[in-house]
C-alpha cells in the first residue's frame, strides 16, 4: 500500500496546480484524479496504512471562514492532519478582520509568515479569484458567496461513483434553492461534464434568472413528483435563508409540501436510488427524519468522504508538495 501512495503522490505532483477555486477550472482529467486519488486514500485508511503516510510534513496549512461551518472546516483540518501538516484554524472574530484589515492583508501576512496554503470561505461570489492572483500561497475555496463549493461537489462525486459504480449516464434529480445555492453551481459544473441526465427542480423565485441560458444542457422542473420514478441520483439543498431576499418562501409547510422529500415520495423512488444532501440538513423541511435516517440516505458517507477528497486536493496543490 506504501508503493501505491507513492504512485498516487507522484501522478499529484504531474497535475499540479497552485490553486483550487472551483470546478469549472478543472478538466474532466482532473476530476478524475483527485476522484481516484480520494478512493486509494480511502482504502489505505481501512487497512491503517495512512497513519506513516505524511507527504505534508513541514507545510503549514491555515483555514479562514468567515460565514459558520461544520463539516467542511473540521474535514478540512483533519484532511490535512492526516497528511502529517500543521492545520492552524483562524476565527475572522478574533483576527485583525475586526479591526478593518482587509482579507488580501491577512493573508499576505500569512504568506510572510510561512503559510502554504490558505483554505478560506467568504460571503462574497468571486473574491477568492481575485485574491489568488495576489499572492503566493495556494488558495482552496471552500464556498464564497453563491458562486461556487468545489470540494463539496468533488466529495459529491466520489460518493456517487462508490455507491452507483459510476459517475456516467446517470438520471440526477438536484431540487431546492437552485439560485443561491453554490453547492447546486459546483454540482452542475461537474455532472455536466460526465454526461448525466440532470434536472433541477424549484420553484421559480429560488430558480436564477435566466436558468435556462445558464444551464443549457439540463432539465428545468416544477414537478418533482414526476422526476422521481427515474432518478438515480436525487440531491437536496438546504435552504439558503441567509443568503435569500426576506419573504421568497411564504410557509415552509408550503415549500416542503412541494419540494420536500418524505416518506411518501420516497415511495416513489427506486430501491437502489441514493439521497443526498450537503448539509446541515433542516430537518422537517427539505428531508423527513424518516428520510434522513433511511438506507438509502448517503449523508454520512458523504460526510466521510469529504476528508479523503480534501486529502486528494491537498495532494495536487503545488505549494503543499
Amino acid at each position: 500500500m506504501v508503493d501505491v501512495l507513492g504512485s498516487i503522490i507522484s501522478k499529484c505532483k504531474k497535475h499540479r496546480r497552485k490553486d483550487l477555486l472551483g470546478i469549472a477550472d478543472l478538466s474532466k482529467d482532473d476530476i478524475l484524479l483527485i476522484l481516484d486519488t480520494a478512493e486509494a486514500l480511502k482504502k489505505a485508511a481501512r487497512n491503517d496504512r495512512i497513519t506513516k503516510f505524511k507527504p505534508l510534513k513541514g507545510k503549514n496549512i491555515i483555514t479562514l471562514f468567515t460565514e459558520p461551518s461544520t463539516r467542511t472546516r473540521l474535514s478540512f483540518t483533519i484532511a490535512g492532519r492526516h497528511l502529517g501538516a500543521d492545520v492552524i484554524d483562524i476565527s475572522p472574530s478574533t483576527s485583525s478582520i475586526v479591526k478593518g484589515e482587509t482579507i488580501l492583508d491577512t493573508i499576505k501576512n500569512m504568506e510572510a509568515m510561512g503559510a502554504d496554503v490558505v483554505v478560506m470561505r467568504h460571503s462574497a461570489d468571486g473574491v477568492l479569484a481575485q485574491l489568488a492572483g495576489k499572492t503566493n500561497v495556494s488558495i482552496v475555496n471552500a464556498g464564497d458567496g453563491k458562486n461556487e463549493h468545489p470540494t463539496q461537489a468533488l466529495l459529491d462525486a466520489v460518493t456517487i461513483r462508490e455507491k452507483k459504480g459510476r459517475l456516467e449516464e446517470l438520471n440526477i434529480v438536484i431540487v431546492g434553492d437552485i439560485a443561491y445555492s453554490r453547492v447546486a453551481r459546483s454540482n452542475i459544473n461537474l455532472l455536466t461534464k460526465f454526461r448525466n441526465n440532470i434536472t433541477i427542480v424549484a420553484p421559480p423565485v429560488l430558480m436564477p434568472k435566466y436558468a435556462k441560458n445558464i444551464f443549457k444542457s439540463i432539465t428545468i422542473s416544477r414537478d418533482f413528483d414526476s422526476v422521481l420514478p427515474k432518478a438515480d441520483v436525487v440531491m437536496m439543498l438546504r435552504l439558503q435563508l441567509e443568503r435569500q431576499e426576506k419573504g421568497l418562501i411564504p410557509s415552509f409547510e408550503e415549500y416542503t409540501k412541494s419540494f420536500g422529500l418524505g416518506k411518501e415520495r420516497l415511495k416513489l423512488l427506486k430501491k437502489d436510488a441514493i439521497i443526498m444532501h450537503p448539509g446541515p440538513v433542516n430537518r422537517g423541511i427539505e428531508l423527513s427524519d424518516e428520510v434522513v435516517d433511511c438506507g438509502q440516505s448517503v449523508i454520512l458517507d458523504q460526510t466521510a468522504n469529504g476528508v479523503y477528497a480534501r486529502m486528494a486536493v491537498f495532494l495536487v496543490l503545488s505549494n503543499a508538495n
